[in-house]
């Protein structure tokens, strides 16, 4: 499939997986957030002690804020991303409540002044991903254009619905593929260039070494998957 065919194959699907996650009710899409603050909160504990970039949820996504507020209170520092210009990689400065939004791009808020921050990890919202953990966004190429920008890479987790799993999205040399992809379902890892399902930490279990899971945070520290 030629890029032109891909860029028209990609609209359609992402239109489509849009508006499936629209028709989601609130107490799916409620039940849905619990499931991956658990399955993230459980997975990567390392998350409390590190820079952690996310994203304001718009259009039925996954809503981090709830996560970034238990992380904060754990000691992390959260960031929002920051349209500089078309075509340019994003920045990424600190926001907690408090700190001014001004309004961006598709409505979304973004800190007016704060700090500028470099991730150490990132939560990344996926309209749709398919199993070599590749994801599809909105098209405008700002998330792979910042990882290739940077001189350390993030660990990056993809966060969607089970919903938005496709075969493939047919990726190109300048796709950036997730280390980690998280859903409702449970947590998956990017292994020699598939995604392999680690599970999900058992609800009210405290015992993280016992599950699969858990060795998604001895690789977040060791920089594996990078």
């Amino acid at each position: 499939m030629d890029f032109q065919s891909v860029k028209v194959w990609r609209k359609s699907q992402r239109e489509r997986l849009i508006a499936a996650r629209l028709a989601l009710g609130p107490d799916t899409i409620e039940a849905f957030r619990k499931s991956i603050d658990a399955a993230i909160e459980r997975s990567f504990p390392g998350l409390a002690r590190c820079r952690l970039a996310f994203c304001w949820p718009v259009r039925n996504e996954y809503d981090a804020r709830h996560l970034a507020k238990t992380l904060r209170a754990r000691g992390a520092l959260t960031a929002l991303p920051v349209v500089v210009a078309p075509k340019q990689p994003l920045a990424f400065r600190e926001w907690h409540p408090g700190i001014e939004l001004a309004m961006g791009p598709l409505d979304i808020p973004y800190p007016k002044d704060s700090q500028s921050v470099t991730p150490d990890a990132a939560l990344v919202p996926m309209n749709g991903w398919d199993a070599g953990g590749y994801r599809l966004g909105y098209g405008g190429g700002f998330f792979d254009r910042t990882l290739a920008s940077l001189a350390k890479k993030p660990v990056v987790i993809g966060v969607s619905y089970e919903l938005g799993r496709l075969e493939t999205i047919h990726p190109q040399s300048w796709d950036i593929p997730m280390d980690y992809v998280v859903t409702e379902r449970g947590v998956y890892r990017r292994d020699e260039g598939g995604l392999v399902f680690l599970g999900a930490p058992e609800p009210g279990g405290s015992g993280l070494m016992a599950s699969p899971v858990c060795y998604a945070d001895e690789d977040f520290f060791r920089g594996k998957g990078r």
